[in-house]
């Protein structure tokens, strides 16, 4: 069984590019739900500040070794059309993209707004190895992000993205270090071409009492496109447990490159079952 005070990374907020930490607990067996709101703001290169603003909910199931997820976003974008959600600034030649109207401009530097659904994405982690005092662990999760985001609003590149990363943990009394290296593959469509990428955490968490706990965490992600740049962020967060069932977390973080928001807020209510 997991350790109860184990945090682990989240690639992405699978929206939005930023990380997110989460407790994998004693929930063994049980079902759970969760629903968040999650705002970043930054310029991603460009002259145009980009907001955007997402709205996941979550169906969790975990078991002794397994975690299965499901996650489907609704975002809401404001800003230049060559930034996409999770990804950052590309080279988009969709004529019918962000603030282009129906085909009437072919520019990449073009402004607007749209929402709508986003890229669904499903996972499966599997516990590779837990020491029997519950104090270190291993992790393997692979991710398939479906292209389920409207390409001509600009909410995502219409096409899949499969994923594969390795985490661990190591338990030191009332703090818990973490860290974590993943690959991707990245879609390209007819108008948006992606490389492949790796990308690496590294974090720590504390325990305050047996109902909160806090922590911070770095994120880094290669460049993926072309006229793209890194992602590179730190993130903090707070976790509070009301009881076995009910658990809420908020976060902020900063971007230190053109890959990632300049900065971006969140909160999350999970409920077991």
């Amino acid at each position: 069984m997991r350790n109860p005070h184990h945090w682990m990374i989240v690639g992405g907020l699978l929206l939005i590019g930023a990380p997110a930490a989460h407790a994998a607990t004693s929930d063994s067996g049980r079902f759970s739900l969760s629903a968040g709101a999650d705002y970043s703001s930054g310029k991603y290169g460009t002259d145009t500040t980009t907001d955007i603003w997402s709205v996941p909910v979550t169906a969790a199931y975990q078991t002794d070794r397994w975690t299965f997820k499901l996650v489907v976003p609704y975002i809401n974008i404001s800003g230049a059309g060559n930034v996409i959600p999770g990804v950052g600034k590309v080279k988009n030649g969709n004529p019918k993209g962000r603030g282009r109207g129906n085909g009437g401009g072919t520019t990449t530097t073009s402004s607007g707004s749209a929402s709508g659904l986003g890229d669904i994405t499903a996972s499966a982690g599997y516990e590779l190895f837990g020491s029997a005092d519950r104090t270190f662990g291993l992790d393997l999760t692979g991710k398939v992000k479906f292209g389920t985001a409207d390409e001509n609003k600009g909410l995502g590149t219409g096409k899949n993205d499969y994923g594969l990363s390795l985490d661990t943990y190591k338990v030191s009394g009332d703090w818990t270090a973490f860290g974590g290296v993943g690959w991707m593959k990245y879609g390209s469509s007819q108008y948006i071409k992606l490389k492949n990428g790796f990308n690496a955490n590294i974090g720590a968490d504390y325990k305050l009492n047996s109902s909160n706990n806090i922590g911070a965490y770095y994120y880094y992600r290669e460049r993926i496109a072309d006229t793209g740049a890194s992602q590179s962020e730190i993130a903090a967060y707070w976790n509070h447990k009301f009881n076995d069932s009910l658990r809420v977390q908020a976060y902020a973080l900063a971007g230190f490159a053109d890959g990632s928001p300049d900065y971006g807020v969140g909160a999350s209510l999970k409920y077991s079952f």
